[in-house]
C-alpha cells in the first residue's frame, strides 16, 4: 500500500494575519534597535490586547521575543501611556468602548485590526445611519464577532445558525440588511441565508461578501483534498473560528466520499491539532492517503512538522492541490507607517 499525504495550497497564513504578526514584530525589532528591548523601568516594549491572531504557537513566540499579552487594558499599567508604550489591538478588531477607554487613558494605539474585518465595522456604521436593522450572521463570543456588534448593539441582530432565524422578529416595513463574521464557512452560510430570505423575503445583502477571500479559497481547497483523501488533518487552536471550520468542511467533504461505501479503520474522519504533537497514530489506521491544511493564522512550518510526523508513519509521497495563487498584501498600520 503506498501513503500519500496531500496537501491543500492555499493554506496557513492570510494578509490580516501577516500584517497583524508583522505589526508587533516591527515594534520588537524598533525597540531592540533603539535599545528599549529591556527597558530599566520594567515596562515591556509594546502590550497586545488579546491573542495578535487564534493560534497559541504564534502568541508564545511574540511572548518570548518581549511582548506582554492581556485580556483587558486595565491590565496596563498608566505608566505605560504615560512612557508612550504602544498598544497593539488584534487582527480581529475592538468595540467603540474599547478605543475609547484607550483614548481617555491616552494610549499609543496601533491597530492591527484586519482591514475586512475593518469593512465590517464600517458597514454597520453606514447601515445604521441609513436607517436599517443588522442581521449578522456570527459566533457569540468571538472577538470579531463582539467588536462588530458593539458599534451599535441595539441594532445589531447576531444569530448563529439557521435554527436561530425563528427568534427574529422584523415588520415589512423594517429596512434588514445582513452581515456576516469574516471566518465562516461559505456553506454553513447559505443555508442561514436560505431561512433567512424565507422568513424575511426583502432582507438586503451587502455590496460585496462579507466572508473573507482566505476563508471561502481554504475551504475550496480543503474541499478538493477531501475528495482524494482517506482523513484530513486540519492544523489550527481550538479558537481559531476558520480552523474550526475548515474541520467542519472536510468533514462534510469525507462524508460525502463515504455516503456509498464503508469507511476502512479510521478513514473518513476529519482531525485537528495544534502540532504534531498531538496527532494520534490510531487515527490513520487503515488510511492510505492524508490530506492537510490549516488555518488562516498557523505558521507553515507546525504543517511541515505534522507532514514530517506523517513521514515517520510510511506517507512518503507528498503532492499538494492548488486552487489559486493568493497574491492579497495589506500595508502596516499607519502609526506604524510615519
Amino acid at each position: 500500500m503506498t501513503k500519500s499525504v496531500v496537501l491543500a495550497d492555499p493554506r496557513g497564513f492570510c494578509a490580516g494575519v501577516d500584517r497583524a504578526i508583522l505589526t508587533v514584530q516591527t515594534i520588537l525589532k524598533a525597540a531592540e534597535a533603539s535599545g528599549k528591548r529591556t527597558r530599566e523601568d520594567g515596562l515591556p516594549p509594546v502590550y497586545v490586547r488579546r491573542q495578535i491572531v487564534h493560534n497559541k504557537h504564534v502568541v508564545e513566540d511574540l511572548a518570548a521575543q518581549g511582548a506582554v499579552f492581556v485580556q483587558e487594558l486595565a491590565e496596563i499599567p498608566d505608566a505605560a501611556a504615560e512612557a508612550g508604550i504602544p498598544i497593539v489591538f488584534s487582527a480581529h478588531g475592538v468595540s467603540p468602548a474599547v478605543k475609547a477607554e484607550a483614548a481617555a487613558r491616552g494610549m499609543h494605539v496601533v491597530d492591527a485590526t484586519c482591514p475586512l474585518v475593518s469593512k465590517v465595522h464600517r458597514e454597520v456604521l453606514r447601515f445604521v445611519k441609513e436607517g436599517y436593522e443588522i442581521i449578522y450572521i456570527g459566533h457569540k463570543g468571538h472577538d470579531e464577532a463582539v467588536g462588530v456588534v458593539e458599534e451599535s448593539p441595539e441594532h445589531v441582530h447576531l444569530i448563529e445558525h439557521a435554527s436561530d432565524v425563528d427568534s427574529l422578529d422584523f415588520q415589512p416595513d423594517t429596512k434588514l440588511v445582513l452581515l456576516t463574521q469574516t471566518t465562516l464557512s461559505v456553506d454553513e452560510t447559505a443555508g442561514t441565508i436560505t431561512a433567512l430570505k424565507a422568513r424575511f423575503p426583502w432582507l438586503e445583502m451587502p455590496p460585496n461578501s462579507d466572508i473573507c477571500y482566505a476563508t471561502s479559497n481554504r475551504q475550496a481547497a480543503v474541499k478538493l483534498v477531501a475528495e482524494q483523501a482517506d482523513c484530513v488533518v486540519i492544523v489550527g487552536s481550538a479558537n481559531s473560528s476558520n480552523s474550526v471550520r475548515l474541520m467542519e468542511v472536510a468533514q462534510e467533504g469525507l462524508n460525502a466520499r463515504y455516503a456509498s461505501k464503508t469507511a476502512v479503520g479510521a478513514a473518513g474522519r476529519a482531525h485537528r491539532v495544534d502540532d504534531a504533537s498531538e496527532l494520534d497514530p490510531a487515527w490513520f489506521e487503515g488510511v492510505e492517503s492524508v490530506g492537510i491544511s490549516s488555518g488562516a493564522s498557523v505558521p507553515d512550518e507546525l504543517v511541515s512538522g505534522v507532514v514530517a510526523a506523517l513521514q515517520e508513519l510510511g506517507y512518503q509521497d507528498v503532492s499538494t492541490i492548488e486552487t489559486i495563487k493568493e497574491n492579497m498584501h495589506f500595508v502596516l498600520p499607519a502609526e506604524l507607517r510615519k
